[in-house]
């Protein structure tokens, strides 16, 4: 065994890992990158068609962000940014007015997207103690929902897979069930959908809204569920009840921002400003972790008073406003503004979806291959008319997981959904490559 696999299974505790799989499947150590190419320390390239836990936003060693993150290190690394400032930050903030739904107006900095999500939730349950409305303590979420992995984050998310062991420690929030297109329970299908399951959310808001601070979601995209796509007149609907009902409306961009869904925001295609707006991910291109909870003027004002009155908020990182991520945002946007990357991500997400269709459509265990933007997702099922899942146990998706990577390809599957998030500037050919490859693994393992 190589001594630097070797010193990693010694010392490392990998995220979101069951360590004793590595006994079968070492850590792939990573030498370098270059696109959506990544290549070990034996040579071998592999398709990063993940982005990166979805956060690579431009390709791998992109030469103008790193070109911006070494000026800006000669210049400043880092600063407090209490009552200190400095241009990156404010250049950003400049720059990411002109893109964020209109009426988002003040920009919060943290340093991850799940302290974004808990700045969120304190910045709404404050909003609230601080206009008179102290009763509304409670948050609503979607079933299915994640929005990461601190407590907080945790309590308003929905996948035991990451939670069921910590409820004794979480908050106890309001879970609405969510779309589900896929197996709709109205057996609507997405083309003629006029959202008949947002009665659910009705419901919830009927006996829990005038306690509810606010209701958080992934808009149009519950990535971690499998990325399962709901329809914006979804959305439409949900911001217009909570206007009606006064809850708070937070989304959370953190994986469906700058560009992943076809537009900049997923919110873009419901036409809607939400109270709330967290971002992270591809804000830096997956460069450097930062991230922002963005709000309205309303809700900045309920905070603005003389220091004796305790209005406040008192929430901080030690990397909020970190110059190098500034600097690497800042080079995201000009690369997206002047490449014209959104277009590009535009025709290529129907070139992959047609190429992918055409090579697994007509597979007798790929039930749905569904996709918003760039992302593709393949769910894998038993049965496909009855849409009847695998046994868990089987670890389907895991073993087409590993045979992917004998191949070179980079999936890492969400249960048995294989899925397609690469690079918004990936080219036609490189897609053509990750289809034949994954085709080849789903047939490997499944025939």
């Amino acid at each position: 065994m190589n001594k630097l696999v070797e010193d990693d299974l010694k010392y490392i505790w990998h995220p979101c890992s069951q360590m004793k799989d590595y006994e079968e499947l070492p850590p792939i150590v990573i030498d370098h990158g270059k696109g959506s190419y990544l290549y070990d320390i034996n040579g071998n390239e592999y398709i990063d068609i993940i982005s990166s836990w979805w956060c690579n936003l431009l390709g791998h060693c992109n030469q103008d962000i790193n070109d911006a993150v070494k000026k800006q290190l000669d210049k400043l690394e880092h600063v407090i940014f209490a009552n200190l400032s400095h241009a990156a930050a404010i250049e950003l903030c400049r720059e990411l007015i002109k893109i964020v739904p209109k009426g988002l107006t003040k920009f919060n900095f943290s340093d991850n997207g799940s302290a974004s999500v808990e700045c969120a939730l304190k910045m709404a349950f404050q909003y609230h103690a601080q206009t008179g409305q102290s009763r509304r303590t409670g948050f609503m979420c979607l079933s299915e929902g994640y929005h990461g992995e601190t407590i907080g984050a945790l309590s308003v998310g929905s996948m035991d897979l990451y939670a069921k062991i910590y409820k004794p420690m979480l908050m106890e929030t309001i879970h609405v069930e969510a779309p589900d297109c896929y197996r709709c329970p109205y057996d609507k299908k997405r083309e003629i959908c006029g959202c008949e399951c947002f009665e659910k959310a009705e419901a919830a808001f009927a006996r829990y809204g005038q306690e509810t601070a606010a209701m958080i979601i992934e808009p149009l995209l519950q990535g971690s569920a499998g990325m399962r796509i709901y329809p914006p007149l979804y959305l439409r609907k949900l911001r217009k009840l909570c206007d009606e009902t006064g809850v708070l409306l937070i989304v959370d961009e953190i994986a469906t921002g700058f560009g992943r869904t076809g537009k900049m925001f997923a919110c873009d295609y419901a036409g809607i400003t939400p109270d709330i707006m967290c971002i992270s991910k591809g804000l830096t291109g997956g460069y450097m972790p930062m991230a922002m909870t963005i709000t309205t003027e309303r809700i900045y004002a309920a905070f603005y008073a003389d220091y004796s009155e305790g209005r406040a908020f008192m929430h901080s990182h030690t990397y909020s406003g970190n110059p190098l991520g500034c600097s690497a945002a800042l080079a995201v946007q000009k690369i997206l503004r002047e490449g014209r990357v959104l277009e590009h991500a535009q025709t290529t997400g129907k070139y992959l979806h047609a190429k992918l269709k055409e090579a697994l459509g007509e597979h007798r265990n790929v039930g749905e291959i569904r996709h918003i933007g760039l992302i593709n997702a393949i769910e894998l099922v038993r049965d496909k008319d009855s849409k009847e899942p695998f046994d868990a146990g089987l670890r389907t998706g895991y073993q087409i997981y590993k045979e992917a990577l004998e191949k070179g390809l980079l999936l890492r599957p969400l249960g048995d959904v294989l899925y397609f998030n690469p690079a918004l500037n990936i080219d036609e050919k490189t897609l053509d490559k990750a289809v034949e490859k994954c085709e080849a693994a789903i047939r490997m393992i499944l025939g």
